[in-house]
Formats: structure tokens, C-alpha cells, sequence
């Protein structure tokens, strides 16, 4: 396939270093990718409870106006999708987008499995089990965080709405957020990565073929020019001469042995 020896040796070089290399880069990837995908939802959990801090004082004071303006003013922040706070028969009871409200989910529509999984809802969650991602019909990815809003004695000891002291969730807030940054982030990542890929595999190569035209491509060279001339002299038998530089080698050995052969018969 290869006539020089010098390509023979390289190309299965080049092949190794830049196969390795980027299997390295690909682990390392996965694990950057997945510790950034961790980072973003810790950072999600701590806008969701920012925001549900934030709108803790008019659930208290039942001002349903001050609620609504709270959860419409959150939702026109750059990179905030939706922002919807359920009650705890998964209604929709205050959203950014006023045509969402009255709307009833599902239990088990997304977001909405993980708690009601079981026979019993679950009243706590993880921060990773509070994620979910999907994309929307526009094609933007979102992360979403569903947040629980929890029972408290500010709250079970309030005249104007009363709740049971054993109820423990009173609904949930559901914040999503666009994860374009994130999306942009991975992609720079890997555009790095795959520079890194063929700067590596260049470098590598570029000094292993010096190393070895100095010590072994030059010399053997060397050799092959002189065989192919000694075997294109008058008298010598040689049907064809090769083109590979091994197989020239090889085919002047072969000539050489042949002729002391033949001296040491005649002698």
C-alpha cells in the first residue's frame, strides 16, 4: 500500500497517538461535561429557592396580587422559560404566561414522576432529583427545577388561610431555565479539546518521524538507492526491480546470496 518506508511507519503511528489522545480527551470530556451539568443544577437549585424565598411573604399574606406580579416579574429574566407554582393537586395556580393558569398536570407528566413515583407523593427531594431536562418545541434545552413549597408554623398558625400542621407540602414552585449557556460552554469545551486532539497527535508525530528519519528512514533510504542501482547493472539478472525500499532491500540480498552462490561453485 505504502512504497516508502518511511509512510509505512508513520501513518500506524499517526493512527495510535491521535486514536489515544482522543480517547483520553473524550473521558476527560465526559467527566468536565458532567461536573459542569452538576454545577448548573446546583446553581439552578439555589435561583429556585431564591425565588422561593422571595415570594414566601405574600403566600403569608395571602396577597394574591403582590404573588402574581412577583412570579410575572421573574419570569421576564433573561434565560427564566417558565415560572409556575402548583398546588398540591398539581394545578396551576399563579405562571408567568396567564394562559397557563387552571391548567392540571398530570402526575405522571414530566417533573411530575419523580414525586409521584410511589403510592405516596414524595415530600423531599434531592438537589439532582430536583432537575429535569427538556426541550422545548422552539428546540431551546431548558433545566428545569421543581422546588417544594413546605408548611411552617408561620404558615399552619395563619388566620386567613389555615393549614394543617401534618401537611407538609402546600405546593410547588417550578422555575425553568435556558440551558443555552451551558450548551455554548460544551461546545467551546469541545471545540479546546479537539484542537488539543490534533496539536498533540502533530507534535507527537512531527517528533517521532525526525527521531527516526535521522536513525532509520535516511539510512535505509540510503541502502535502497544503492540496491536499486546495483540491481539495474548490466549482467544482473534481476527480472524487476521493486518499488517498496524493504522489498528492494530484500530483493538485493537475494542477489547477493545468490551470486556468492554461485562464486563459491565455480571456485
Amino acid at each position: 500500500m505504502f512504497r516508502t518506508l518511511a509512510a509505512r511507519a508513520i501513518v500506524p503511528v499517526t493512527c495510535a497517538v491521535a486514536g489515544f489522545v482522543g480517547v483520553c480527551c473524550i473521558l476527560l470530556y465526559t467527566g468536565m461535561k458532567q461536573d459542569r451539568i452538576e454545577q448548573s443544577i446546583l446553581h439552578a437549585n439555589d435561583i429556585a429557592g431564591v425565588m422561593a424565598r422571595s415570594t414566601r411573604y405574600a403566600m403569608l399574606k395571602d396577597d394574591r396580587e403582590m404573588l402574581r406580579n412577583i412570579v410575572a416579574n421573574l419570569s421576564r429574566e433573561r434565560l427564566v422559560e417558565h415560572v409556575r407554582i402548583f398546588n398540591t393537586q398539581g394545578r396551576i395556580v399563579f405562571s408567568g404566561k396567564p394562559v397557563e393558569v387552571g391548567r392540571l398536570l398530570d402526575e405522571s407528566a414530566e417533573g411530575c414522576s419523580v414525586c409521584h413515583a410511589g403510592g405516596r407523593p414524595a415530600e423531599t427531594l434531592g438537589e439532582m432529583e430536583q432537575a429535569r431536562h427538556f426541550t422545548k418545541e422552539n428546540g431551546v434545552s431548558v433545566l428545569a427545577i421543581t422546588e417544594p413549597i413546605y408548611n411552617g408554623p408561620e404558615c399552619s398558625n395563619r388566620e386567613c388561610h389555615h393549614h394543617s400542621p401534618e401537611q407538609v407540602v402546600l405546593g410547588t414552585l417550578d422555575v425553568g431555565l435556558s440551558e443555552v449557556p451551558l450548551q455554548r460552554s460544551l461546545a467551546v469545551l469541545r471545540r479546546d479539546l479537539g484542537g488539543f486532539v490534533l496539536m498533540v497527535s502533530a507534535l507527537c508525530v512531527g517528533a517521532v518521524a525526525t527521531l527516526l528519519r535521522r536513525s532509520v528512514f535516511a539510512p535505509v533510504q540510503g541502502l535502497a538507492l544503492r540496491a536499486a542501482r546495483a540491481l539495474r547493472r548490466p549482467g544482473v539478472s534481476a527480472e524487476t526491480v521493486p518499488e517498496r525500499e524493504l522489498d528492494l532491500l530484500e530483493r538485493a540480498v537475494e542477489h547477493l546470496e545468490l551470486s556468492s552462490n554461485a562464486g563459491s561453485r565455480s571456485a
